[in-house]
């Protein structure tokens, strides 16, 4: 062996307890960080700030809104399943005072043809389809503007104003009491309200594409049963998710009359979604996540099937950390209280955090080389001092912990099969995060370069679980007016 050969893996050493120093250093400063959400929640289920309301399904369906409600639905190249989606959500919200306004492009002939044929099958006058006069895809942020284009046509042209407006997506399975809770809360005095987010377990894909569609099950399971709850108790803005979100009318209209264009959403913008809850919190509006069970026990939610593709989940999640940690940085800076500024930097840490995982396994590969090294007698094992031993132990017992949360929320929702699959699919998280991390740095520098933003959404496809079926009666033929 040369010496050459031999300084290699002193320099292999060496890199694994820098790595080692790195990672252990910000992966507690992270665990510290979730830890402190952690007991936070826990003083608020001790005096009752967590707890969990309940409501009588059919009271709320049949609960009166507080004025008519725009429902708002964005749409590209979303065939397979925006008919069930359109057929799904008015079955369910038989309100009077409800509109569904469809937005589709004008060069995306087989969505519209999907929703046409949803609107003639089901006949419901309540439905409108919107065509962008541009061709798509354009930004999210732009289709919603032309739906609030064509709703602001509609109340002029009635002389009546929408009480609030409703945010869906297209694979959306909405919740029968979800509408009668939204208006219930506009009601009651909020500006913005989100309800939680409840993705579909996967079973019909291979074994790989069903933890990578699942693997949001725990996730959302985590943030939306403690984190966003923490950030309702707190007074920091809540950020919507997009989906299962109402925003009241004249709280819309002040965004709109905000922006130099008159319309309420920035066309710039990755995640207009998340962008809206700050955007109300930051004029004085009132936020608010509510969190409620009808009296059959289930979560009154929004369900979707997630993307089960590596490529498709990675360009997701891309979107996701590209528009929240970075551009939202650019766009939205650091304002507000103690509370806000440090939701506003747990939001962005996802960058960082998939730096400091990439570190981490480069570190397992590293530490599998030294051992053979010694194992070898080509190199000694390298010292391990009582600060770097602290260093360790307190990293497992947060990971342990950290563990421990996820286990309990997944299974509060999913059950225990569920619940240890999730502990098995954290690897597989790991994974999506380091890519979608390091995917999203490049796409923001190519941005500050000139490269044009676009819809870069996710494809959706129908599935086979009876949980995505729809159910609903069959009324008179409409066929809708196109805008």
């Amino acid at each position: 062996m040369s010496i050459w050969s031999v300084d290699i893996w002193h320099w292999l050493a060496l890199c694994q307890h820098e790595f080692l120093l790195f990672a252990g250093v910000f992966f507690l400063v992270g665990a510290l960080d979730d830890i402190v959400v952690d007991l936070i929640f826990l003083a608020l289920k001790a005096n009752g700030r967590a707890a969990t309301v309940w409501h009588d399904r059919a009271a709320l369906s049949a609960r009166p809104l507080p004025g008519p409600a725009a429902v708002f639905l964005p749409a590209w190249s979303e065939a397979e399943v925006i008919g069930d989606t359109i057929a799904r959500l008015l079955g369910e919200w038989r309100q009077a005072d409800l509109r569904l306004y469809v937005g589709c492009y004008r060069n995306d002939p087989a969505t519209i043809a999907a929703a046409l044929a949803a609107a003639g099958q089901h006949g419901d006058p309540r439905l409108r389809l919107v065509v962008n006069p541009c061709d798509g895809p354009t930004t999210k942020a732009d289709c919603l503007n032309r739906l609030y284009r064509a709703m602001c046509e509609d109340e002029a042209r009635s002389g009546r104003t929408f009480a609030f407006v409703v945010f869906h997506d297209a694979e959306d399975v909405v919740d029968g009491a979800a509408l009668g809770l939204l208006g219930q809360t506009v009601a009651a005095g909020a500006d913005f309200v989100q309800l939680p987010v409840e993705p579909l377990v996967q079973r019909d894909r291979s074994w790989f594409g069903n933890q990578l569609g699942s693997h949001y099950c725990e996730e959302f399971a985590e943030a939306h049963g403690k984190t966003m709850v923490v950030r309702d108790a707190l007074g920091a803005a809540i950020p919507g998710a997009g989906v299962g979100s109402a925003v009241a009318r004249p709280m819309l209209a002040r965004l709109a009359a905000g922006h130099r264009d008159g319309l309420p959403f920035c066309t710039d913008s990755l995640t207009e979604d998340y962008e809206l809850g700050l955007a109300v919190h930051e004029l004085g509006g009132t936020c608010r996540f509510v969190r409620a069970r009808g009296t059959d026990g289930r979560l009154i939610a929004t369900r979707a099937y997630f993307p089960a593709r590596l490529d498709h989940v990675v360009t997701q999640k891309t979107r996701w950390v590209h528009g929240i940690a970075l551009q939202g940085w650019d766009r939205i800076g650091w304002g507000g209280t103690w509370a806000e500024r440090w939701m506003r930097a747990r939001d962005r840490r996802g960058p960082f955090a998939g730096l400091v995982l990439a570190v981490g396994y480069v570190l397992i590969v590293l530490t599998a080389l030294g051992g053979v090294a010694v194992i070898a007698g080509l190199i000694a094992p390298y010292p391990v001092t009582p600060m770097l031993r602290v260093l360790l132990l307190l990293n497992l017992a947060a990971f342990s912990w950290r563990v421990g949360w996820r286990l309990l929320f997944t299974v509060r929702v999913y059950g225990w099969a569920e619940g240890l699959r999730a502990v098995l699919r954290i690897p597989v998280a790991n994974l999506v995060a380091i890519m979608a991390g390091r995917r999203a740095v490049l796409a923001y520098v190519a941005s500050l370069r000139g490269v044009a933003l676009t819809w870069d959404k996710t494809p959706h496809v129908r599935q086979s679980s009876p949980a995505a079926r729809v159910a609903v009666d069959e009324p008179t033929l409409l066929v809708p007016a196109l805008r």
